[in-house]
Protein backbone atom coordinates (compact mmCIF):
# COMPACT_ATOMS: atom_id res chain seq x y z
CA UNK A 1 0.00 0.00 0.00
CA UNK A 2 2.73 2.36 0.89
CA UNK A 3 4.47 1.59 -2.36
CA UNK A 4 1.24 2.16 -4.30
CA UNK A 5 0.59 5.48 -2.48
CA UNK A 6 4.13 6.55 -3.09
CA UNK A 7 3.73 5.71 -6.76
CA UNK A 8 0.56 7.74 -6.98
CA UNK A 9 2.23 10.68 -5.28
CA UNK A 10 5.20 10.48 -7.62
CA UNK A 11 2.86 10.33 -10.62
CA UNK A 12 1.02 13.41 -9.38
CA UNK A 13 4.32 15.22 -8.92
CA UNK A 14 5.43 14.25 -12.42
CA UNK A 15 2.10 15.47 -13.92
CA UNK A 16 2.37 18.76 -12.05
CA UNK A 17 5.89 19.26 -13.31
CA UNK A 18 4.76 18.49 -16.88
CA UNK A 19 1.87 20.95 -16.59
CA UNK A 20 4.24 23.55 -15.26
CA UNK A 21 6.62 22.98 -18.15
CA UNK A 22 3.76 23.10 -20.66
CA UNK A 23 2.38 26.31 -19.15
CA UNK A 24 5.82 27.87 -19.16
CA UNK A 25 6.27 26.82 -22.76
CA UNK A 26 2.89 28.32 -23.68
CA UNK A 27 3.82 31.54 -21.94
CA UNK A 28 7.14 31.60 -23.77
CA UNK A 29 5.42 30.87 -27.09
CA UNK A 30 2.90 33.68 -26.49
CA UNK A 31 5.63 36.15 -25.62
CA UNK A 32 7.62 35.08 -28.68
CA UNK A 33 4.54 35.56 -30.86
CA UNK A 34 4.00 39.02 -29.40
CA UNK A 35 7.61 39.92 -30.02
CA UNK A 36 7.43 38.64 -33.60
CA UNK A 37 4.18 40.59 -34.18
CA UNK A 38 5.76 43.73 -32.78
CA UNK A 39 8.79 43.18 -34.99
CA UNK A 40 6.59 42.71 -38.06
CA UNK A 41 4.57 45.82 -37.21
CA UNK A 42 7.71 47.89 -36.81
CA UNK A 43 9.13 46.55 -40.06
CA UNK A 44 5.87 47.33 -41.86
CA UNK A 45 5.87 50.88 -40.47
CA UNK A 46 9.48 51.35 -41.53
CA UNK A 47 8.70 50.00 -44.99
CA UNK A 48 5.67 52.28 -45.34
CA UNK A 49 7.70 55.29 -44.25
CA UNK A 50 10.44 54.39 -46.70
CA UNK A 51 7.93 53.96 -49.52
CA UNK A 52 6.27 57.29 -48.62
CA UNK A 53 9.66 59.00 -48.58
CA UNK A 54 10.60 57.52 -51.95
CA UNK A 55 7.19 58.49 -53.38
CA UNK A 56 7.50 62.06 -52.13
CA UNK A 57 11.01 62.34 -53.53
CA UNK A 58 9.82 60.93 -56.86
CA UNK A 59 6.91 63.39 -56.93
CA UNK A 60 9.26 66.26 -56.16
CA UNK A 61 11.60 65.06 -58.90
CA UNK A 62 8.75 64.82 -61.41
CA UNK A 63 7.51 68.31 -60.52
CA UNK A 64 11.03 69.74 -60.69
CA UNK A 65 11.61 68.07 -64.06
CA UNK A 66 8.31 69.40 -65.41
CA UNK A 67 9.11 72.89 -64.15
CA UNK A 68 12.58 72.87 -65.68
CA UNK A 69 11.23 71.39 -68.91
CA UNK A 70 8.70 74.19 -69.20
CA UNK A 71 10.96 77.08 -68.10
CA UNK A 72 14.44 76.33 -69.40
CA UNK A 73 13.72 76.22 -73.17
CA UNK A 74 12.09 79.70 -73.25
CA UNK A 75 14.94 81.09 -71.14
CA UNK A 76 17.51 79.59 -73.49
CA UNK A 77 15.58 81.01 -76.45
CA UNK A 78 15.56 84.51 -74.97
CA UNK A 79 19.25 84.28 -74.09
CA UNK A 80 20.02 83.22 -77.66
CA UNK A 81 18.01 86.18 -78.97
CA UNK A 82 19.92 88.56 -76.71
CA UNK A 83 23.24 87.02 -77.79
CA UNK A 84 22.40 87.40 -81.49
CA UNK A 85 21.16 90.93 -80.89
CA UNK A 86 24.36 91.84 -79.04
CA UNK A 87 26.50 90.34 -81.80
CA UNK A 88 24.67 92.25 -84.53
CA UNK A 89 24.83 95.50 -82.53
CA UNK A 90 28.62 95.12 -82.27
CA UNK A 91 28.86 94.60 -86.02
CA UNK A 92 26.51 97.54 -86.77
CA UNK A 93 27.15 100.53 -84.47
CA UNK A 94 23.94 102.26 -85.58
CA UNK A 95 21.87 99.48 -83.98
CA UNK A 96 21.58 99.90 -80.19
CA UNK A 97 22.40 96.90 -78.04
CA UNK A 98 20.26 95.28 -75.32
CA UNK A 99 21.83 97.24 -72.46
CA UNK A 100 21.30 100.72 -73.92
CA UNK A 101 17.78 99.74 -75.01
CA UNK A 102 17.01 98.60 -71.48
CA UNK A 103 18.13 101.93 -70.02
CA UNK A 104 15.95 103.77 -72.54
CA UNK A 105 12.99 101.55 -71.62
CA UNK A 106 13.43 102.30 -67.92
CA UNK A 107 13.49 106.03 -68.68
CA UNK A 108 10.53 105.74 -71.05
CA UNK A 109 8.30 103.86 -68.59
CA UNK A 110 9.22 106.09 -65.68
CA UNK A 111 6.46 108.45 -66.87
CA UNK A 112 4.30 106.60 -69.43
CA UNK A 113 1.24 108.87 -69.18
CA UNK A 114 2.61 112.37 -69.66
CA UNK A 115 0.64 114.65 -71.99
CA UNK A 116 2.31 117.62 -73.69
CA UNK A 117 -0.22 118.01 -76.45
CA UNK A 118 -1.86 115.85 -79.13
CA UNK A 119 1.44 115.00 -80.83
CA UNK A 120 3.53 114.46 -77.70
CA UNK A 121 2.03 111.90 -75.31
CA UNK A 122 3.50 109.10 -73.23
CA UNK A 123 3.81 105.51 -74.42
CA UNK A 124 0.98 104.46 -72.10
CA UNK A 125 -1.52 106.72 -73.88
CA UNK A 126 -0.40 105.46 -77.27
CA UNK A 127 -0.91 101.83 -76.23
CA UNK A 128 -4.36 102.60 -74.80
CA UNK A 129 -5.50 104.44 -77.94
CA UNK A 130 -4.35 101.54 -80.11
CA UNK A 131 -6.14 99.04 -77.87
CA UNK A 132 -9.30 101.14 -78.10
CA UNK A 133 -9.23 101.05 -81.90
CA UNK A 134 -8.52 97.31 -81.90
CA UNK A 135 -11.35 96.59 -79.47
CA UNK A 136 -13.85 98.57 -81.56
CA UNK A 137 -12.87 97.02 -84.88
CA UNK A 138 -12.51 93.53 -83.42
CA UNK A 139 -15.82 93.80 -81.54
CA UNK A 140 -17.73 94.79 -84.67
CA UNK A 141 -16.05 91.97 -86.61
CA UNK A 142 -17.13 89.46 -83.95
CA UNK A 143 -20.70 90.77 -83.86
CA UNK A 144 -21.03 90.34 -87.62
CA UNK A 145 -18.58 87.57 -88.46
CA UNK A 146 -19.63 84.92 -85.93
CA UNK A 147 -23.39 84.97 -86.83
CA UNK A 148 -22.45 84.96 -90.52
CA UNK A 149 -20.24 81.93 -89.90
CA UNK A 150 -23.14 80.07 -88.25
CA UNK A 151 -25.46 80.90 -91.15
CA UNK A 152 -22.90 79.88 -93.78
CA UNK A 153 -22.09 76.63 -92.01
CA UNK A 154 -25.73 75.77 -91.31
CA UNK A 155 -27.31 76.38 -94.71
CA UNK A 156 -25.85 75.03 -97.94
CA UNK A 157 -27.36 77.81 -100.06
CA UNK A 158 -25.72 80.50 -97.91
CA UNK A 159 -22.42 78.63 -98.09
CA UNK A 160 -22.45 78.52 -101.89
CA UNK A 161 -23.49 82.15 -102.09
CA UNK A 162 -20.78 83.44 -99.72
CA UNK A 163 -17.87 81.25 -100.83
CA UNK A 164 -16.91 83.25 -103.96
CA UNK A 165 -17.20 86.57 -102.13
CA UNK A 166 -14.97 85.38 -99.27
CA UNK A 167 -12.48 83.81 -101.67
CA UNK A 168 -12.28 87.09 -103.59
CA UNK A 169 -11.97 89.54 -100.70
CA UNK A 170 -10.04 87.60 -98.06
CA UNK A 171 -6.61 87.67 -99.80
CA UNK A 172 -6.72 91.47 -100.18
CA UNK A 173 -4.03 93.23 -98.15
CA UNK A 174 -5.46 95.03 -95.11
CA UNK A 175 -3.82 98.34 -96.05
CA UNK A 176 -5.51 98.24 -99.43
CA UNK A 177 -8.79 98.90 -97.59
CA UNK A 178 -7.45 102.06 -95.94
CA UNK A 179 -8.10 104.47 -98.86
CA UNK A 180 -11.70 103.17 -99.04
CA UNK A 181 -12.11 103.93 -95.36
CA UNK A 182 -10.66 107.42 -95.71
CA UNK A 183 -12.93 108.06 -98.67
CA UNK A 184 -16.09 106.88 -96.93
CA UNK A 185 -15.53 108.11 -93.36
CA UNK A 186 -13.56 111.29 -94.12
CA UNK A 187 -11.46 110.81 -90.97
CA UNK A 188 -8.37 108.85 -89.97
CA UNK A 189 -9.66 107.22 -86.78
CA UNK A 190 -12.78 105.57 -88.29
CA UNK A 191 -10.69 104.53 -91.29
CA UNK A 192 -8.21 102.71 -89.01
CA UNK A 193 -11.11 100.96 -87.21
CA UNK A 194 -12.54 100.00 -90.61
CA UNK A 195 -9.23 98.39 -91.62
CA UNK A 196 -9.18 96.37 -88.38
CA UNK A 197 -12.78 95.29 -88.92
CA UNK A 198 -12.32 94.11 -92.50
CA UNK A 199 -9.09 92.29 -91.62
CA UNK A 200 -10.39 90.53 -88.49
CA UNK A 201 -13.75 89.36 -89.82
CA UNK A 202 -12.51 86.65 -92.21
CA UNK A 203 -10.94 84.21 -89.71
CA UNK A 204 -14.07 84.33 -87.54
CA UNK A 205 -16.41 83.70 -90.47
CA UNK A 206 -14.36 80.85 -91.91
CA UNK A 207 -13.56 79.02 -88.66
CA UNK A 208 -17.09 79.31 -87.32
CA UNK A 209 -18.55 78.04 -90.61
CA UNK A 210 -16.14 75.09 -90.64
CA UNK A 211 -17.07 74.18 -87.06
CA UNK A 212 -20.79 74.27 -87.81
CA UNK A 213 -20.39 72.25 -91.01
CA UNK A 214 -18.56 69.49 -89.10
CA UNK A 215 -21.47 68.79 -86.74
CA UNK A 216 -22.34 65.07 -87.17
CA UNK A 217 -25.45 64.50 -89.22
CA UNK A 218 -26.75 62.06 -86.58
CA UNK A 219 -27.11 64.96 -84.14
CA UNK A 220 -29.18 66.92 -86.63
CA UNK A 221 -31.30 63.85 -87.42
CA UNK A 222 -32.08 63.42 -83.73
CA UNK A 223 -33.04 67.10 -83.58
CA UNK A 224 -35.46 66.53 -86.46
CA UNK A 225 -36.97 63.49 -84.75
CA UNK A 226 -37.46 65.47 -81.55
CA UNK A 227 -38.87 68.35 -83.59
CA UNK A 228 -36.50 70.87 -82.02
CA UNK A 229 -36.74 74.50 -83.02
CA UNK A 230 -33.88 76.17 -84.86
CA UNK A 231 -32.99 78.07 -81.68
CA UNK A 232 -32.76 74.80 -79.73
CA UNK A 233 -30.61 73.29 -82.47
CA UNK A 234 -28.32 76.31 -82.27
CA UNK A 235 -28.00 76.41 -78.47
CA UNK A 236 -27.91 72.67 -77.77
CA UNK A 237 -26.04 71.28 -80.80
CA UNK A 238 -24.37 73.81 -83.08
CA UNK A 239 -22.90 76.23 -80.56
CA UNK A 240 -21.29 73.65 -78.21
CA UNK A 241 -19.81 71.73 -81.13
CA UNK A 242 -18.55 74.78 -83.03
CA UNK A 243 -17.21 76.64 -79.99
CA UNK A 244 -13.58 75.39 -80.28
CA UNK A 245 -13.50 76.34 -83.97
CA UNK A 246 -15.05 79.71 -83.21
CA UNK A 247 -12.52 80.49 -80.48
CA UNK A 248 -9.69 79.55 -82.85
CA UNK A 249 -11.04 82.10 -85.32
CA UNK A 250 -11.30 84.69 -82.55
CA UNK A 251 -7.67 84.12 -81.56
CA UNK A 252 -6.52 84.45 -85.16
CA UNK A 253 -8.60 87.59 -85.61
CA UNK A 254 -7.21 89.37 -82.55
CA UNK A 255 -3.68 88.65 -83.78
CA UNK A 256 -4.48 90.05 -87.21
CA UNK A 257 -6.20 93.10 -85.70
CA UNK A 258 -3.24 93.94 -83.47
CA UNK A 259 -0.87 93.39 -86.39
CA UNK A 260 -2.81 95.67 -88.72
CA UNK A 261 -3.30 98.56 -86.30
CA UNK A 262 0.42 99.36 -86.23
CA UNK A 263 0.60 99.72 -90.02
CA UNK A 264 -2.70 101.61 -90.21
CA UNK A 265 -1.65 104.14 -87.56
CA UNK A 266 1.64 104.73 -89.35
CA UNK A 267 -0.35 105.94 -92.35
CA UNK A 268 -3.21 107.71 -90.61
CA UNK A 269 -1.26 109.48 -87.84
CA UNK A 270 -2.74 110.64 -84.56
CA UNK A 271 -2.14 108.96 -81.22
CA UNK A 272 -1.27 105.26 -81.22
CA UNK A 273 1.61 102.84 -81.07
CA UNK A 274 1.98 102.81 -84.87
CA UNK A 275 2.16 106.59 -85.12
CA UNK A 276 4.55 106.63 -82.16
CA UNK A 277 6.90 104.22 -83.98
CA UNK A 278 6.83 106.35 -87.11
CA UNK A 279 7.43 109.53 -85.11
CA UNK A 280 10.43 107.96 -83.35
CA UNK A 281 11.81 106.93 -86.73
CA UNK A 282 11.55 110.51 -87.93
CA UNK A 283 13.51 111.49 -84.81
CA UNK A 284 16.04 108.68 -85.53
CA UNK A 285 15.43 107.22 -82.08
CA UNK A 286 16.10 103.57 -82.89
CA UNK A 287 16.07 102.49 -79.26
CA UNK A 288 12.42 103.53 -78.90
CA UNK A 289 11.55 101.69 -82.10
CA UNK A 290 13.01 98.47 -80.67
CA UNK A 291 11.10 99.06 -77.44
CA UNK A 292 7.91 99.50 -79.48
CA UNK A 293 8.56 96.18 -81.23
CA UNK A 294 8.75 94.42 -77.86
CA UNK A 295 5.63 96.25 -76.64
CA UNK A 296 3.64 95.16 -79.69
CA UNK A 297 4.79 91.57 -79.21
CA UNK A 298 4.04 91.47 -75.48
CA UNK A 299 0.60 93.05 -75.84
CA UNK A 300 -0.27 90.66 -78.67
CA UNK A 301 0.86 87.71 -76.56
CA UNK A 302 -1.24 88.85 -73.60
CA UNK A 303 -4.30 89.29 -75.82
CA UNK A 304 -3.93 85.78 -77.22
CA UNK A 305 -3.35 84.24 -73.78
CA UNK A 306 -6.43 85.96 -72.38
CA UNK A 307 -8.57 84.61 -75.21
CA UNK A 308 -7.08 81.15 -74.69
CA UNK A 309 -8.04 81.20 -71.01
CA UNK A 310 -11.50 82.44 -71.96
CA UNK A 311 -11.88 79.54 -74.39
CA UNK A 312 -10.89 77.04 -71.68
CA UNK A 313 -13.35 78.55 -69.24
CA UNK A 314 -16.28 78.25 -71.63
CA UNK A 315 -15.25 74.90 -73.09
CA UNK A 316 -17.92 72.22 -73.30
CA UNK A 317 -15.42 69.35 -73.04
Amino acid sequence: MSAISMGKESLKAIMKSKNTIVSKGAVMTTSENKESNNTETMSNEITQKAVATVYQSNQFGIKAYGFLKGVLPPIFGLLMLLAIWTLISHQSPSLPGPLSTWHSAVELFSDPFYNNGPNDQGIGWNILFSLERVSLGFGMAALIGIPLGFIIGRFEFANRMASPVISLLRPVSPLAWLPIGLLVFKAANPAAIWVIFISAIWPMIINTAVGVSKVPQDYLNVAKVLNLSEWKVFTKILFPFALPYMMTGVRLSIGVAWLVIVAAEMLTGGVGIGFWVWDEWNNLNVEHIIIAIFIVGIVGLLLELSLTQLAKRFSYD
